[in-house]
């Protein structure tokens, strides 16, 4: 193909996934129900109810305009060939090879960062504070902005240096390299997460001695769950909104209860949080979820050697000669249709398997406190009970609410 199809193609997709996006957020906006539906009315007073409206409604008024800003941003970077003007700009400074490929790298983040940094400011500031949620500081978002450089820099420019340096050096072969490299970092994180990189931005202190614990022990030793360690994170150092989750594969486990999780629901209700965890555990949900990213990643790297060294495609892109960084910009692109779908099954299998782990936690200790515990999550995260059902099926990793309550008391 030219480097004028190329472009129409990028131009196409980009425009597309804008106003697919767009229709989905309008069609979730406009499935609100203001009235508070009898079905709700006995854990959703009118008050709270009223403000989770208004909540969704302020982040969906918040998304149109940021991804508006984001989109005609792109579209005539892309339109005018800025991408390939800075490419121009760097060769003479830096030189070919890898350092030229990080580089721009480099300044694409930083660029990319102040334009996304006032929209997290006011989400943050301003959407989240109005609601309630925010426990962030200015110098909490400030030194987790200087952290989360700190990661990009190193993780991100070592796997980034990587590819490239295959792809320079390799070849076409280079995706089975990379491939192997991609795979055990996945595993190195799935099992230190918690201990390695987690610990960098929150304070994971051990769950102190008494009912809780040992509630979640004996739990765990009657269903045969290998538990580790018991930790307990400082969420509330940045929101109200509580979550749980468990980290390791293999024999140990750990499992991480937000401070605001614990600080609001009873021991049973996090005892069946508990169970709903340890569910997707004993069905082997993680190990399959680790499979399927690993064999996605092949896939995509696979498809990525078949045009990586196009010069058209880094023409395509405003640039005058091959730039592996260019090209690298354009698969990103160009393979998003086949990200969205298969992201889109992902969720699907993601929707079956969170029914499964509720099924598993009614099973093996109590569904009706199972239930009493989504019910006050919906209701202190102000979740969306009524979203759109298109905006489910593309979107959503777990099921809405009343349909997680409706397969539980079933």
């Amino acid at each position: 193909m030219t480097p004028q199809t190329i472009l129409y193609i990028i131009l196409g997709i980009v425009l597309f996934d804008y106003l697919f996006e767009q229709l989905l957020d309008y069609l979730n906006l406009k499935a609100r129900r203001k009235d508070l539906p009898d079905e709700i009315k006995s854990f959703y007073d009118e008050d709270k109810y009223a403000k989770s409206q208004e909540y969704h409604k302020a982040l969906s008024r918040f998304s149109f305009l940021s991804s508006a800003v984001g989109f005609i941003a792109s579209f005539a970077i892309l339109s005018l060939g800025g991408f390939g003007y800075l490419d121009t700009l760097l060769r003479p400074l830096v030189g070919e090879g890898l350092v030229l490929s990080l580089s721009y790298f480099g300044i694409l983040f930083i660029l990319s960062d102040l334009l996304s940094l006032p929209f997290a400011l006011y989400s943050t500031f301003v959407i989240e504070q109005k609601f309630g949620f925010n426990q962030t500081t200015v110098k909490t978002f400030i030194t987790d902005k200087l952290k989360g450089y700190l990661m990009t820099i190193i993780i991100g420019g070592v796997l980034v240096g990587t590819l490239i340096y295959l792809i320079l050096n390799i070849g076409e072969p280079f995706w089975i390299y990379f491939w192997v490299v991609a795979t055990v970092f996945i595993l190195i994180m799935n099992m230190f997460y918690t201990s390695l990189i987690l610990p960098l931005f929150n304070k994971l202190t051990p769950l102190a001695d008494g009912e809780l614990k040992e509630a979640i022990q004996k739990y765990s030793q009657q269903v045969d769950f290998p538990l580790d360690n018991i930790f307990v994170i400082d969420g509330s150092k940045r929101s109200k909104k509580a979550n749980a989750f468990f980290s390791g594969i293999g024999k140990k486990k750990k499992i991480v209860l937000y401070d605001t999780l614990i600080e609001n629901h009873s021991v049973e209700e996090l005892v069946s949080v508990l169970a709903h965890e340890v569910g997707h555990f004993k069905k082997k949900h993680v190990i399959y979820g680790l499979f399927i990213s690993i064999l996605q990643i092949g896939v995509m790297l696979f498809i990525m050697s078949q045009m990586i060294y196009s010069e058209a495609t880094s023409v395509a892109l405003g640039g005058e000669q091959l730039a592996i960084h260019l090209n690298l910009l354009a698969f990103g692109i160009l393979y998003s249709p086949i990200s969205k779908i298969l992201g889109l099954l992902g969720n699907m299998l993601s929707r079956k398997n969170e029914f499964e782990a509720d099924a598993f936690a009614k099973q093996t200790y109590n569904g009706e406190v199972m239930q009493a515990a989504l019910k006050k999550l919906s209701v202190d995260n102000l979740s969306n009970l009524y979203p759109h059902p298109a905006y489910v099926f593309i979107h959503y990793s777990h099921p809405p609410l009343l349909k997680r309550l409706e397969a539980l008391a079933q």
